[in-house]
């Protein structure tokens, strides 16, 4: 399962460190520990000049907080922590609130999440609104936006806005909560991004493949680049440090799509100094670069002694393949 996080972990620094990551055989990574306290499955947008960076639930300043959001002017130097949603919904439970996505819709920020239903205390996906990128976000939704039941529940939602003004939600359908291998899907949203649009329905994109490094597929990230789009995604057990990120090409962001990397990572431990890279997500920063954040392990590999830590690097695409 992609998140439970920082379960017995504080933050720590909020100091920068530069790494260049050694080769590996699968791929040689230049990558930057861009925040080097817990802030796992990390999501970047950026707005106003700034990068506001989003994570799932940690423990910060002796609380525990549904959604972080810092920010930075250069992925450096990051502001202290806070809570972009306070509250959640009447439907949810509090604890377990992972993945999440911000992004601007008509003048408003959308903020997709993971939390329980209280209900079937299967982890669903809602969408929340704020008038700014830190929020605070709102959630008044009576139920999840999305919410396999049946699959186990739905989580790591990611948005996606493609060139032609479609836009769409992808996410993981959390079937290895009820010992079934796992899938990644995709959506069709309304312009305004809190409904479905008409007529539209849920399509599998990629499913989980019975190798050692692909149990799970999770935390899909999506990209259009060089007249393809490609779904970067996690893979193998969170917690290990033989997790890594893999990518799929696809011909639209409904598929089909084709899993480039079944049977090893593209990104794993020894290509960059992060244990166990996972929790991939895509942004252009403010220099006009592509970059991959993702968060890989620090200090040792699992909680308490570890850490998830937020990192980077430049994401190029050269003859339908990417690299750091």
């Amino acid at each position: 399962m992609r998140a439970f996080f920082g379960f017995l972990a504080m933050v720590a620094g909020l100091s920068g460190v530069a790494a260049m990551a050694p080769a590996a055989a699968q791929s040689s990574a230049a990558t930057t520990l861009a925040y080097d306290g817990d802030f796992p499955d990390p999501f970047v947008m950026v707005d106003g000049g700034r990068y506001y960076a989003y994570s799932t639930q940690i423990r910060s300043s002796g609380r525990w907080t549904n959604v972080p959001v810092m920010s930075s002017t250069d992925l450096e130097s990051w502001s202290s922590i806070r809570d972009a949603l306070p509250r959640l919904p009447g439907w949810a439970r509090s604890g377990n609130t992972w993945a999440p996505a911000v992004v601007k819709r008509n003048g408003r920020y959308l903020l997709y999440y993971t939390t329980t239903e209280r209900a079937s205390r299967r982890q669903c996906i809602s969408v929340a609104t704020a008038a700014k990128p830190a929020g605070p976000f709102r959630d008044s939704s009576s139920e999840p936006l999305v919410c396999q039941r049946s699959q186990g529940g739905s989580i790591d939602p990611y948005p996606f806005a493609d060139r032609d003004g479609g836009f769409y939600l992808l996410w993981k359908s959390d079937d290895n909560s009820v010992g079934k291998p796992t899938a990644l899907w995709s959506r069709e949203l309304t312009s305004d991004g809190q409904g479905w649009s008409s007529g539209s329905e849920a399509v599998r994109l990629l499913s989980e493949r019975p190798s050692r490094w692909h149990f799970p597929v999770e935390g899909p990230a999506m990209v259009r680049a060089e007249n393809r789009y490609f779904l970067f995604y996690g893979g193998g057990r969170w917690s290990s440090a033989r997790s890594g990120i893999g990518y799929a090409t696809c011909k639209s962001p409904l598929g089909p799509c084709a899993d480039e990397t079944p049977r090893a990572a593209w990104l794993e431990t020894g290509a960059t100094e992060a244990d166990g890279p996972h929790g991939p997500t895509v942004f252009t920063d403010l220099n006009g670069e592509l970059r991959l954040g993702f968060s890989g392990w620090t200090g040792a590999t699992g909680y308490p002694d570890g850490a998830r830590a937020f990192w980077t690097g430049r994401l190029r695409f050269k003859d339908g393949e990417p690299a750091l």
